[in-house]
Order: structure tokens, then sequence, then C-alpha cells
């Protein structure tokens, strides 16, 4: 299970070195209850410290149980193992010594301040540091990754996991998030100076934070900051601009405001539209491109589906309702069977086109019209 200090840890580096004053005030808030997403993640990293550290099956998890939250064969298939997979990317020649969930401090230099590391590592002279994440959420950065940087830092200084650092030129950081796919494992190399000069930030930041008077700095480190309901400066402003607009607004104005908040929605609903269909005729517009919509999986002949599924040893019953299962149930039924579905017999075509900035990593529709194409050409 993963363990952190109370002053700052790997998940809380990169607001303390923002917002030094934060941690005072996040040590008045009450406890906040773990929720069904964090369990998950925990009974998932659990799995695969017995796998990496006991030699355990993977299918062997199935089943098991935390805080009420069980491994099924659903979190096994789409989470557990693309996780254990992206070893393979990493080390394709097993040739890395490895230490999982390892608890790593900085010792006498920041009393108290300690976390857990997923998996320190090293290959050859490179050290390597592997972060596992399991939401659904935001993707994560790599690049300049506070909390991987932290859990570098405190390992360099942990007696268990010095060896993986010694003499080493360079330092890769690597988060691992299954729910990402195919963009799921992100990887930065850097060298141990720059970890040595981030954990100089971060002792900075701490004694600092022991100060009464310890800055506090508002930025995007707030979205996931405990103290957001008592912080002087998001209250204060919150409470400014609500007096100073609430006094300047009469009763009269504010319900011509609900009145022209439905006209407003249908207008904003009216751009995109228009938006959209300039996009797919052709015109540019700055920042924005054309990308499909997720794909889902189709039959490209339900009656050689049948054919050949039934030749696996699929009854009618497994495999059909009123008409034939989606590729993704039956891929289920085959998997309880332990058996591949034929790669074969399905092609993802994506219901339509919306608009992402142009920094989504998705593929231009436009790019991939033949592509499409051709998809489409296989339905029969």
């Amino acid at each position: 299970m993963a363990q952190h200090s109370n002053i700052v840890g790997g998940s809380t580096a990169k607001r303390v070195i923002a917002c030094p004053g934060s941690v005072a005030l996040v040590q008045q808030m009450p406890p906040k209850p773990s929720s069904k997403y964090a369990d998950e993640g925990t009974l998932l990293h659990n799995a695969i410290a017995d796998v990496l550290g006991q030699g355990s099956p993977p299918a062997s998890h199935i089943g098991a149980s935390y805080q009420g939250i069980t491994l099924t064969e659903e979190l096994h298939a789409e989470k557990l193992i693309p996780a254990l997979r992206a070893l393979d990317e990493v080390d394709p020649h097993r040739e890395m010594e490895f230490q999982v969930e390892a608890v790593v401090g900085f010792g006498d230099a920041l009393p108290g301040v300690f976390g857990s590391a997923d998996l320190i590592g090293r290959i050859g002279r490179r050290a390597v540091v592997l972060d596992w994440k399991f939401g659904s959420g935001v993707a994560v950065d790599v690049e300049e990754n506070a909390q991987a940087m932290f859990y570098a830092a405190a390992a360099m200084r942990t007696d268990a996991t010095r060896w993986a650092f010694k003499g080493v030129e360079e330092v890769e950081l690597i988060i691992v998030q299954p729910a990402h796919a195919p963009h799921h494992i992100k990887r930065w190399v850097t060298t141990p100076g720059r970890i040595l000069n981030f954990e100089r930030e971060l002792f900075v930041a701490v004694k600092t934070a022991l100060l009464p008077d310890a800055p506090l700095t508002s930025g995007d480190h707030c979205r996931w900051c405990a103290a957001k309901p008592v912080c002087p400066l998001l209250t204060g402003a919150v409470d400014r601009a609500l007096q100073t607009r609430i006094k300047a607004l009469d009763a009269d104005q504010i319900a011509a405001y609900v009145a022209n908040a439905d006209l407003l929605e249908t207008w904003i609903a009216d751009v995109r539209a228009l938006a959209q269909t300039m996009m797919e005729q052709g015109v540019r517009l700055p920042g924005y491109k054309l990308v499909p919509k997720r794909g889902t999986r189709k039959w490209l002949s339900e009656e050689r589906a049948l054919d050949e599924l039934a030749a696996l040893g699929l009854t009618n019953e497994e495999l059909t309702e009123t008409a034939l299962l989606s590729p993704a149930k039956v891929e289920k039924v085959l998997k309880k069977r332990k058996l591949d579905l034929p790669r074969d017999l399905v092609v993802s075509v994506s219901t339509g086109n919306t608009i992402a900035p142009e920094s989504d990593p998705r593929p231009e529709a436009l790019m991939i019209g033949k592509h499409l194409s051709a998809a489409l050409g296989k339905l029969t």
C-alpha cells in the first residue's frame, strides 16, 4: 500500500514547491475519505507488487478485494495486464534489476518526508523510476513531473534504493496509465544533476512552509489542494467578486440574464455546429481540427463470426441475444475460456467527427480519410 508523509509527498510536491503556505492550511483540514477510484488503484498496485515481488501469476489475483473493491476479469484485462506489459517496452531484454513498492525518504535532510515509489530499477548506466497510475481521468505528463522527481530524489538518499543511482549517467522517469491506451506509456530521460536541482527546490519549499508567514500562491496546483475551501487567496477573490457583482446588479437584471441563458446555450450549440460544418467542408479554423469520435467495433460479417466462434466451442446462447453479441461482449466470453478474439473478424469504425484542440494526440480526420474508407469497405 502506498505511503505518504504529512508535510509533502510525491503527489503534493508540485503544490508545496509552488505554494509553501498551503502546507499549514492543508494540515488544518479534516482527513479526506478514500474514494473508490483510489481504492481500486491500491488494489491494482498490491497485485502488481505481488506479481513482480513474489512471482505470482496475474490471473491468480482475480477475485482479490480491497476496501470492498474486487479485482474483476475486466480490471485484470484492461488495467493489470497492460500495466505489467509496459515493462516489456521499458525492459525488452529483461535486464533490469528492480524493487517494487519501495519506501523512500530524505532522512535527516528532511525528517518525516517520504513516499512509496512503485518501482525503482536500473538498466546499465540508467536508473529507472516508474509510476503506475490507474485512474481514467486526466492524462499525466512525465517531463518535469514533480511526483516522479520526488521519488527519484528520495530514492537517491535511501539506503535500500541508492544502488540504482550509483554511478549512473541518466535517470529515466516513466508514467504508465493503462486507461489512456494507446498513449499509456510516457518516458522522459534526464540527468542525476536535474534530480539534485529538484531536491534543492524541494528543500527550500519545505523549510519555507514551516515559517509562520509562508507565502501562498495560486495556480494550476490549486486544483488538487484540499485547502481550497479555506484558502485566503481563493475565498477572498471569490467573496470580492460576488459582492461586487451582487451590489451592481438588481433583480430585474438577474431575471433578464436567466431568460437569456437559454438563448445563449442555443447560440453556443449553433456556433459549434457551424464550426464543424465549415471544417468538414475544408475550411481551417485556427487552433482547431477535426478528429474521429471513439470507434466501436463491428462484425465484418455476422454469419462468418458465428461460424468461426462456434468452431471455438461457444454455444449459440453465449453468442447471441436477439442478434450476435458485440465484439466487446464476445471477447469477455472468450476470455473466460482463455481464448483470443480472431482479429480479422472486427474493424473499428468511428461514428463521426468532433472538434478538438490541435494539441489533441488523435490524428486529424481529413488525414485518415483513406484509412476510414478502407475500413468501411470491409463491412458487408
